[in-house]
């Protein structure tokens, strides 16, 4: 191919590399495959590698190009990047609206609303179509040029897309006299001049986990979460390491007048360019369609594949907007309504200690009331002794805590450089602090356990256990009804619960005749339990729902179960030996093999039906940890089993995928040390698909 030849290649290379770069980032539909993609820009890299001469600073090659730089240059930006006053409730908007009413009396006012993301603002400048330079927000006046690093986002064009006369005459003919026809049609057809686009850099939750896998394997830090790891990738002096990160844009707004009339206007127009916009938005005629628009975004946050922490409102009308002007940083016409926070600050004024059904001992702060995710916390497990020190926490320290939806709240961080010197190490107790026993903690182990059996925490965690949903399942025995039996006297074993009348039940506070016959019947109607649930119910140590199914599964009938040696236990697949030697220890301990004898007078246990390993997954082992956010951890087993895969709750050199979530515990340490294949959950889904 001669030079001419090669020309002309490259410059159909590069055209239909744009295109489908369009098709992916903009209208989120390619036509061809991402390898046969990847294919175009490989031969386009080799065909520039033969001529060079032909590279040009625009070329899809040229994402990641030239050395580190020594520093970043200072850029003062044209039109300041402000900042956004916060909302947290509907008054709060009602407030703002009123404030904007009082300005302008006679005005009509409509809104736009779009996700507030969670990730770095930054400037690009284009020239002519051709991106030439981008930088921070900084301070809102002066940010730094990140130029290298954004040129790296496939996200981001280097040059502007030229939409077709039929696109661009649609979107004439949508607006019609509602903005500058003349103007709209030069800046979409010809990119003449200056043209500022301002949005948001950001990571996905996918590329996250991609990227710690990939920094693990090396032995490199791990990036905290997708907001740091983009702001941090961004202000990378090498943008080798920026385009390694994979990160991803969207625009918002444009700087200047472009002869729109409308922010609904300019979201259209910034996509005709070729610049990514989010797909979540609306126009809203009233704030009670914002409230709505907002409730419903924030029961989709957690399946977003990015992190948002609001939605911001402007004024849809820029003439408006304008008009109503600038309180200090603050447009007065656009307001961000945040969602409930997710981590506060609050102070740990004491640490207390539970006692559950095994008899561990679990330390438990007590807090300064903290507002996270729409509820008061003022108390967060520690989980263990190990846990305390690993955070470096004192009682009284300044600490930062995290509450996502319904999990439970966890410090997640320890602020020292607000201690005062009066704060107080913690030490585990000696005794229980409910029986006053000693306490234990076994060599190798995390836990500190009471040693009196019939502690009345241990026992109300025992009955709460096998009432729970993964054991006998009986509806309507909760924490205060439970603890009332207890403390009556009713209850003080399993085989209790079936030796209750509807009279006994009277005797506990709120109930009646009706409410009493009730529960008595529900007790009653779980008298056939299969074996795995009944196997659970026990609350043997170690002994969770997923190794319960495996032992029914492997012994059959309960008696085979209870008479098995360690041998036998261990032969069992996924059962090591702290686990068997759990189980050998509970039966031989004449109080439990008391309690089972009067359970199994009352209980009749039935076979677990033994699944057929039909699938493509017959053959393979999984472990899941951590949350996931696509479907629940038992959804996500249910259907490994459905496939014909089995699921285990310890990590063996026998297991065949680890499937991490958020927040992944010890599993997945004990994953990678075994040389366990991992999957983060969008490689989880994708082997479900297949």
């Amino acid at each position: 191919m001669n030079k001419q030849e090669a020309a002309a290649r490259i410059k159909k290379l590069r055209q239909e590399i744009d295109k489908y770069r369009y098709q992916y980032h903009v209208l989120n539909a390619l036509e061809i495959s991402e390898g046969a993609l990847d294919s175009l820009k490989h031969e386009l890299y080799e065909l520039e590698q033969e001529h060079p001469e032909l590279i040009t600073p625009d070329s899809p090659t040229q994402r990641v190009a030239g050395e580190p730089l020594p520093g970043f240059k200072k850029v003062t930006h044209a039109v300041r990047m402000l900042s956004i006053e916060d909302a947290f409730s509907f008054a709060e908007v009602e407030e703002w609206l009123e404030r904007m009413k009082k300005l302008k009396p006679q005005e009509k006012f409509d809104f736009f609303a779009e996700l507030k993301m969670d990730g770095l603002a930054v400037s690009l400048i284009y020239e002519d179509g051709f991106l030439v330079k981008g930088a921070t927000r900084g301070d809102g006046t002066v940010g730094e040029e990140v130029t290298h690093n954004l040129r790296t986002i496939e996200a981001v064009p280097l040059e502007l897309h030229v939409p077709s006369q039929e696109e661009v005459a649609q979107f004439l003919k949508k607006h019609k006299d509602r903005l500058d026809q003349e103007k709209v049609g030069s800046i979409l057809t010809t990119h003449a001049g200056r043209i500022e686009v301002r949005g948001e850099v950001y990571m996905t939750r996918t590329q996250l986990a991609k990227l710690n896998t990939k920094l693990q394997k090396r032995g490199e830090p791990e990036l905290a979460n997708p907001r740091n790891a983009a702001a941090g990738s961004i202000r990378q002096l090498d943008p080798k390491i920026a385009a390694e990160r994979g990160l991803s844009f969207f625009g918002y707004a444009m700087v200047g007048d472009y002869g729109t009339r409308t922010h609904e206007q300019t979201h259209e127009l910034l996509s005709l360019l070729g610049i990514p916009t989010n797909p979540n938005f609306r126009r809203c005629a009233s704030l009670t369609e914002v409230a709505e628009f907002q409730a419903e975004i924030g029961r989709k946050r957690d399946k977003l594949d990015y992190w948002i922490d609001g939605v911001v409102v402007n004024v849809n009308d820029d003439g408006l907007f304008r008009s109503l002007g600038v309180v200090g940083k603050t447009p007065r016409a656009v307001i961000a309504w945040k969602f409930p926070a997710e981590q506060g600050t609050t102070v740990v004024r004491d640490i207390v200690v539970s006692v559950g059904r095994t008899g561990a001992l679990t330390p438990v702060a007590v807090m300064d009331p903290v507002q996270l995710a729409g509820t008061t916390v003022t108390h967060a497990s520690l989980h263990n002794e190990d846990e305390i020190g690993r955070l470096g926490l004192k009682i009284g320290d300044t600490v930062i805590v995290e509450k996502a939806g319904d999990v439970i709240p966890k410090i997640i961080e320890v602020l020292p450089k607000l201690r005062t010197g009066k704060e107080k190490d913690f030490r585990m107790p000696k005794e229980c602090p409910i029986c006053g026993s000693s306490v234990r903690r076994k060599e190798g182990e995390v836990a500190t356990v009471c040693t009196n059996k019939g502690c009345f925490a241990q026992e109300l965690a025992s009955i709460l256990h096998f009432a729970s949903r993964h054991a006998l399942d009986i509806r309507g025995l909760g924490d205060k009804i439970a603890e009332q039996m207890i403390q009556n006297g009713l209850v003080r074993e399993w085989a209790d619960l079936y030796r209750l009348t509807p009279e006994d039940l009277l005797e506990l506070e709120g109930f009646a005749d009706v409410s009493s016959k009730k529960l008595y019947e529900e007790i009653q109607s779980h008298r056939k339990v299969e074996l795995s649930r009944f196997i659970n119910a026990l609350g043997i140590r170690h002994v969770g729902e997923e190794t319960a199914r495996d032992l029914a599964t492997a012994f059959g009938t309960f008696g085979r179960f209870r008479e098995a040696t360690l041998e036998d236990l261990m032969a069992v697949e996924g059962i090591g030996a702290v686990v068997a030697d759990s189980i050998v220890d509970f039966f031989a301990d004449a109080r439990e093999a008391k309690r089972v004898d009067a359970l199994l007078e009352y209980i009749e246990i039935t076979q677990t039906p033994r699944r057929e390993k039909v699938g493509p997954f017959s053959g393979t082992s999984w472990v899941l940890t951590g949350t996931m956010e696509k479907m629940s951890r038992e959804e996500a087993k249910e259907k490994i089993r459905t496939l014909g895969g089995d699921v285990t709750e310890s990590v063996s050199k026998k297991t065949t995928y680890v499937v991490v979530g958020a927040d992944p515990g010890s599993k997945y340490s004990k994953a990678q040390k075994l040389g366990v294949e991992i999957l983060d959950e969008k490689g989880f889904l994708e082997k479900l698909k297949g």
